[in-house]
């Protein structure tokens, strides 16, 4: 009985490629793909050093409370700042702007993804990774010649209807330079990069799973309901979270369209406020050594406040085993 075993001989003329040759380009692979993680990691930490350093320098001679002050003056004498309001405007101005945009996201790439004719989606999908490459002063300018006047308007009819809610109480006279403009604006700039990432997200949902549930009888809308939005939901944190970013940091447009002041009021409709981003941006031309470590101080707080929000997204996302993967 003749063997079944046969051996693969290497036709004459060509060479057998070495079996080293393939290790080595996996070691090279991994050497290079570790080296750019370990890389990433020490980046990361000479920032973090470098902010803390000069941080310190700034809070051991601050005269007020670093969190708790409503003041921003480091040449004084003594120097006291503080980063109370900072900090309250940027995330008010950041909650609005997230409450605003990822509804209306999430529903522009459904009706791409799933809605839209494909004559209709592309250039839809086109317009809206268009808006992304827009430079934010050029949103600055916009608002400030076009949103903040239209906004007069808005704000009268919020403050006439809602002002019992006492946030949209408008209880000072002035243009619509406040931190709800200021959300309106993000909510603008942040709304293709939520849009992009979820219609990515909702066009990778399992084709099969949709079918079932309409062969069940479901409606499009329930099949939405029940197999895309279920499916997509890590993504649609994801996306938030990069948005969220954008909105935290986002800097020239607000400073074109804020009047800044340093006082905290829950009225999100009267002029005033201030942001992390927005103050570095206004005094670091006009600051001497030890306000630019001030200014660096604040800077650090918000780096701070980045990381622990994309922490807390991960750990959504990490508690939610069947969106993250786990359980595939």
């Amino acid at each position: 009985m003749a063997s079944t075993t046969q051996q693969i001989q290497t036709p004459p003329g060509r060479r057998s490629r070495p079996r080293s040759t393939g290790r080595a380009g996996d070691r090279i692979f991994l050497g290079l793909s570790r080296g750019s993680g370990i890389l990433l990691l020490v980046i990361m930490a000479s920032i973090a050093v470098f902010l803390t350093y000069r941080a310190a320098i700034a809070i051991s001679k601050d005269e007020g409370n670093f969190l708790t002050t409503f003041d921003w003056n480091p040449a004084g004498d003594p120097p006291v700042f503080g980063i109370a309001v900072l900090l309250f405007g940027t995330v008010v101005s950041s909650v609005i702007a997230m409450a605003i945009a990822v509804p209306v996201a999430v529903g522009i790439a459904l009706f791409i993804s799933h809605y839209a004719p494909r004559k209709l989606a592309g250039p839809i999908a086109y317009v809206i990774d268009l808006l992304a490459a827009v430079p934010s002063i050029v949103y600055g300018i916009w608002g400030a010649l076009v949103l903040v006047p239209y906004l007069e308007g808005l704000n009268l009819w919020l403050d006439q209807f809602f002002g019992w809610t006492y946030v949209f109480e408008k209880t000072e006279i002035g243009v619509a330079r406040s931190l709800f403009t200021v959300g309106i604006l993000l909510a603008i700039m942040i709304l293709p990069i939520v849009t992009s990432v979820s219609r990515e997200v909702f066009l990778q949902v399992p084709r099969m799973n949709e079918e079932a549930a309409l062969a069940l009888g479901a409606t499009r809308w329930e099949v939405i309901r029940l197999s895309v939005l279920p499916f997509g939901r890590s993504g649609i944190i994801s996306a938030s979270m990069l948005g969220l970013g954008r909105a935290l940091g986002e800097t020239m447009a607000v400073a074109t369209v804020l009047s800044p002041n340093f006082l905290i009021s829950l009225h999100v409709l009267n002029p005033g406020g201030g942001t992390f981003a927005q103050n570095i941006a206004a005094k670091f031309g006009e600051a001497d050594a030890f306000g630019r470590d001030a200014l660096i101080a604040s800077g650090l707080v918000l780096f701070v406040l980045t990381l622990l929000v994309n922490g807390a997204a991960r750990l959504i996302i990490a508690r939610r085993k069947e969106y993250s993967g786990a359980n595939a």
